[in-house]
């Protein structure tokens, strides 16, 4: 049974035409384990909570899960065939079977794991379309910092990690977009 912030995050989703089409190309794909998530979700929260209509972010970030398929050039074949479906979108395609390289962690198990090594517990969330057109959340810490506008590290960004968090979210200029967003302290 989902949460009311869950239902609140999908309603949002339907009722965002665009978001709604290009969450049905990446469904189309019939990729294991896949999702959009980051600034696709977490920017049409907060633009939300701002009451102002919410752009696509400068990149659609797509995740999915198969350590079998591991190869870049795969990702790429897979961002060409998203672009061909939607061109205006920027599409960011990464296996998350091989991004634990990257990332110097274990192999990851499936895609919730993943997400849940992203730096900020905002962007740590995912959505996608189930084949009967409901929609679907992935957010290993929840949605509550999300919905309530908190900066706050995973615990992977705490730490030795906890400078490249602080960077980020800086660098973005979150903050100046939206004000109301608060820094969690640790």
């Amino acid at each position: 049974m989902p949460s009311d912030l869950e239902r609140r995050l999908a309603d949002l989703m339907r009722a965002d035409a665009q978001r709604l089409r290009l969450l049905g190309h990446v469904r189309d794909l019939k990729l294991p384990d896949a999702w959009i998530g980051a600034g696709f979700v977490r920017a049409a929260v907060w633009d939300s909570l701002a009451g102002r209509p919410s752009p696509l972010p400068e990149d659609i970030d797509v995740i999915w899960h198969d350590p079998r398929r591991a190869c870049p050039a795969r990702d790429l074949a897979l961002e060409r065939r998203l672009a061909r479906a939607a061109p205006r979108a920027q599409w960011s395609v990464k296996n998350q079977g091989r991004m634990h390289a990257r990332n110097g962690d274990a192999p990851y198990a499936c895609s919730l794991q993943a997400l849940a090594g992203w730096p900020e517990t905002a962007t740590a969330v995912a959505v996608r379309l189930s084949p009967d057109h409901g929609l679907e959340v992935l957010a290993p810490f929840g949605l509550r910092d999300l919905f309530d506008g908190v900066i706050r590290p995973t615990p992977r960004f705490l730490g030795a990690k906890r400078a490249v968090f602080e960077a980020r979210w800086q660098a973005k200029g979150w903050l100046d977009r939206w004000p109301f967003l608060r820094v969690a302290p640790c």
